[in-house]
């Protein structure tokens, strides 16, 4: 079984990291950065339009 992951960096702080696109709320909904508690919509910290793409597919 291969595991789904999206890229993330904070546009605050620049912390990046990978989680899996379910672990996330939607695109369009807040998400909080673990590092400095930046909100945006979830959408805003993805680090390519690849990983948008796949935040909405599976996420």
């Amino acid at each position: 079984m291969v595991e789904t992951y999206v890229r993330l960096l904070c546009p605050e702080c620049a912390k990046d990291w990978e989680t899996a696109p379910d672990d996330l709320p939607g695109a369009g909904d807040t998400f909080h950065c673990p590092n400095c508690h930046a909100s945006r919509p979830t959408a805003e910290f993805m680090r390519t339009d690849h990983d948008l793409s796949t935040l909405k597919q599976l996420g």
